[in-house]
Parts: structure tokens; C-alpha cells; sequence
């Protein structure tokens, strides 16, 4: 193994052996390089690496955020990942909305066996800052995205968190740009926070099943009525 390869599997195995946790700092670079006997500019290239794959963070100075920390920001990695990819227009959006779907269907089933998670509480909250007079797109859309990925995050499966949250960093613009395009935006918002408050009773409720076809239903209707418009005929 050569280049900068070496210093990713080096600091995999640090991890994993514990040697490493969050919040730890990386060996100087000279260090580094020095230990696995490769060049300083191949450390720095393993470490922009580990920093697009939210493993780490790096910060400059003499300060005690100087340095590069192991960081926890599976999003971030993947996030970034699925934009590239969908850029190249290998991943079809269709295939993306169809994952969030089924992920999102088992989130809220889980979600409805515990009906009274805090981030239940937290999602009442985001549909309520979406009912605000005025909300523009942008803002509306985040705070939807908030309010899955708190659906997600309820039903305390970690990876499907990760991915939700990646997920909605990696499509937020290209819904925006499907928004622009529909002829009633505000007679959407509507529909849709009527659909997100039907889905949030029903988790409440403990009725996971209800909750998934509704949520399922959700998603794949927003998406089919932008991609009619992105997309005409």
C-alpha cells in the first residue's frame, strides 16, 4: 500500500483499536509521516480526505482548536458523496426518493413504539415554525427536512439518522429548484404540512403501520408532482 491509502487504513485502525476516539487530536504531520514513511504533502492529502468525510476537522493556530480532531459527522461524508455522484447523474433522484422512502416508512413504525421521544416533541415544533405567515421557500424547506430527519432520529437507529440527514444536505438544492417551477407554491406548503401533521398523529398515536403509508405516500407525491413539472411530459 502507497500514498496517501496508508495513512486512511493507519488511522482506521486507530479507531477501531480505541487508540483514537472523538474528540482526540491526530499525531503531527511530521509524526505521521515519519511513522508510515510517506511525505508530509501525502499526510496532508489523507487528511483533506478524512475532512470530506466528516472523520476529521482541522483548525490552525497555537489555540486548543489547533490541530486536527477526530470529529463524529457521518452526514457530512456522505452527504457530500451523493452530491458528486448525482452530478454525474449516476444516482437517479428517482432511486434517492425511493430509498428515503423505504427508510423513512421504518423510521415512523419504529418511531409510533415510542410516541413520546423528545424529538417527537421537536418535530411538533418544526410544523409549527412552518405554519409561520410568510415563510419563504428556502426556510420552509429546511425546517421540513429538520422535521424527517427528527421522524428518523426518533426511532433511534443511528445509520438511517446518518443517511437521512444526508440525504436531505445532498437534494435541499434541487428541491428548491423543482419548488421554483410548481404553479401554486403556497397551495403546496399547505398540502404538505396538512400530509406532515396526519403522519406526526399517527406516530403519536402508536399506529406505525398508518404512519408509514402516509409518510410513503408523502414523499413520493411531492416528488411526483415536481418531477412533472422539472420534467413535462
Amino acid at each position: 500500500m502507497s500514498g496517501y491509502a496508508a495513512v486512511l487504513r493507519h488511522v482506521e485502525a486507530e479507531l477501531a483499536a480505541g487508540r483514537l476516539t472523538v474528540g482526540a487530536q491526530l499525531p503531527a504531520e511530521r509524526r505521521l509521516a515519519e511513522d508510515l514513511g510517506v511525505s508530509r504533502p501525502t499526510v496532508r492529502e489523507a487528511i483533506r480526505v478524512l475532512q470530506a468525510l466528516g472523520v476529521v476537522r482541522s483548525g490552525v493556530g497555537s489555540g486548543p482548536d489547533a490541530g486536527t480532531t477526530v470529529i463524529a459527522d457521518p452526514a457530512g461524508g456522505i452527504a457530500a458523496a451523493l452530491r458528486l455522484h448525482l452530478a454525474t447523474r449516476r444516482l437517479p433522484m428517482a432511486d434517492l426518493v425511493a430509498t428515503r422512502a423505504l427508510i423513512e416508512g421504518a423510521a415512523v413504525r419504529a418511531a409510533a413504539r415510542a410516541p413520546g421521544h423528545p424529538d417527537l416533541d421537536l418535530a411538533e415544533d418544526l410544523l409549527a415554525r412552518m405554519d409561520e405567515p410568510g415563510i419563504d421557500a428556502d426556510t420552509y424547506h429546511q425546517l421540513d427536512a429538520d422535521f424527517h430527519v427528527a421522524l428518523t432520529r426518533a426511532a433511534g437507529n443511528a445509520v438511517n439518522t446518518a443517511v437521512m440527514t444526508a440525504l436531505r444536505d445532498a437534494i435541499h438544492h434541487t428541491v428548491l429548484h423543482a419548488v421554483a417551477s410548481l404553479p401554486d407554491w403556497p397551495r403546496t406548503a399547505a398540502r404538505l404540512r396538512r400530509e406532515h401533521r396526519a403522519v406526526l398523529r399517527a406516530v403519536r398515536a402508536g399506529d406505525g403501520e398508518r404512519a408509514a403509508a402516509l409518510v410513503v405516500r408523502h414523499i413520493e407525491g411531492f416528488h411526483r408532482e415536481w418531477t412533472r413539472r422539472v420534467s413535462p411530459g
